[in-house]
C-alpha cells in the first residue's frame, strides 16, 4: 500500500461526500450560506469524516448510510473552528492558510455561519434515515445520532471549550492556582477527543458493531484525541505560519497552559508516541485489519501541521 496515494484518493472521496451535502447559496439567507461554505471549503485534512468512514469499513459496513454523518461531523468541526477564531475567543486571522471567516465576512456573520453549520449538521445527519436499507439500519442511525449529539454538546466538545475558556480567564487575571494536569486532560478529552470519539463510535455503530467494540473505539479515539492535541501543543511552539497555515505561538499569546508547559517538550513527545501506539494496538486486535486506518492514526498524531 502506498499510503500517500491512498490518503489522497480517500481525502478526495471524503471531499466529494462533503460537497454533496452543502447547502445552496441562494435566497435572502445567501450570505450566511456563503460564509458557511467558505468556512468548510477552506481546506483541511478531513480526518474526522475519514476516521468515521474507515471505522465503518473496519467493521464491515456497506452502503451510503455513513455519508450524511461524515458530512455532518465536518460541519460540526468547522463550526467550532469558526467560533474559536472569533475575537472573543482566540482572535485568529488565519485558518488553514486562509483568512478566517470573521475577517472575511465580519464578526456577526461569522457567529451566524457557525450557528448555521451546527444546525445544518443535524439536518444533514438525519438524512441517513433515508439511506437505511436493512431492518436494523434505522435503529443504528438513531443510536449514532445520540452519540453524535452528546459528543458535540455540553458533555463533549462544548463542555471542553467551557473549561478551556475558564482556564484562560483565570490565567489572564493572574489567579495563582495553576491549571492542573487533570483539568488540562479534561479539556483535551472533551474539546478535541470528543469529535474523534464521535467519528469512530458512529462509524462502528452504523456498521453494526457490538457494544463492546463501540466502547473499544471510544477508548481508541480517546488516545488518538489526546495524542493529537498534545502534538498540536507541540506544533504551536515549534511550527510556523507557512507550515501550519495559522500563526504559531497563539497559546503563549493567550497565556494558555498546555501539555508542553506542564510536562515539558520531551515528555510531551514521549506521551504522543505512547498514546498513538496504544490506539493502534486496539485497531490491530480486529480482523480483518484495516491497515490504512492503522497508518492514518500513526501519521496524524506525528504530523507537522
Amino acid at each position: 500500500m502506498n499510503f500517500k496515494e491512498e490518503l489522497a484518493a480517500r481525502t478526495a472521496q471524503v471531499e466529494t461526500v462533503i460537497k454533496k451535502y452543502l447547502p445552496e447559496e441562494k435566497g435572502y439567507q445567501k450570505t450566511v450560506v456563503e460564509a458557511m461554505n467558505y468556512s468548510i471549503l477552506a481546506g483541511g485534512k478531513r480526518l474526522r469524516p475519514m476516521l468515521m468512514q474507515e471505522t465503518f469499513r473496519l467493521f464491515g459496513g456497506l452502503g451510503e448510510v455513513v455519508e450524511p454523518f461524515m458530512a455532518a461531523l465536518e460541519m460540526v468541526h468547522t463550526y467550532s473552528l469558526v467560533h474559536d477564531d472569533l475575537p472573543c475567543m482566540d482572535n485568529d486571522e488565519y485558518r488553514r492558510g486562509q483568512k478566517t471567516t470573521h475577517v472575511v465576512y465580519g464578526e456577526g456573520m461569522a457567529v451566524l455561519a457557525g450557528d448555521g453549520l451546527l444546525n445544518y449538521a443535524f439536518e444533514t445527519a438525519v438524512k441517513a434515515f433515508g439511506t437505511a436499507g436493512g431492518t436494523q439500519d434505522p435503529v443504528r442511525v438513531a443510536k449514532a445520532l445520540g452519540v453524535f449529539a452528546k459528543k458535540a454538546g455540553i458533555h463533549g466538545m462544548i463542555g471542553g471549550q467551557t473549561a478551556d475558556i475558564e482556564a484562560e480567564d483565570r490565567e489572564a487575571k493572574g489567579v495563582e492556582q495553576p491549571v492542573t494536569e487533570d483539568a488540562l486532560l479534561f479539556i483535551h478529552e472533551h474539546k478535541t477527543a470528543a469529535l474523534i470519539q464521535s467519528a469512530m463510535m458512529t462509524g462502528a455503530i452504523l456498521a453494526g458493531a457490538d457494544g463492546d467494540a463501540v466502547i473499544q473505539m471510544e477508548n481508541c479515539a480517546y488516545n488518538i484525541g489526546i495524542a493529537f492535541q498534545i502534538q498540536d501543543d507541540i506544533l504551536d511552539v515549534t511550527g510556523s505560519l507557512e507550515v501550519l497555515g495559522k500563526a504559531a505561538g497563539s497559546d503563549a499569546k493567550n497565556h494558555k497552559t498546555t501539555y508542553v508547559t506542564l510536562k515539558g517538550m520531551e515528555q510531551a513527545k514521549q506521551d504522543v508516541e505512547r498514546l498513538s501506539g496504544e490506539a493502534v494496538s486496539i485497531l490491530t486486535s480486529y480482523s480483518p485489519r484495516n491497515e490504512f486506518l492503522e497508518e492514518l492514526v500513526r501519521q496524524l498524531v506525528g504530523r507537522e501541521k
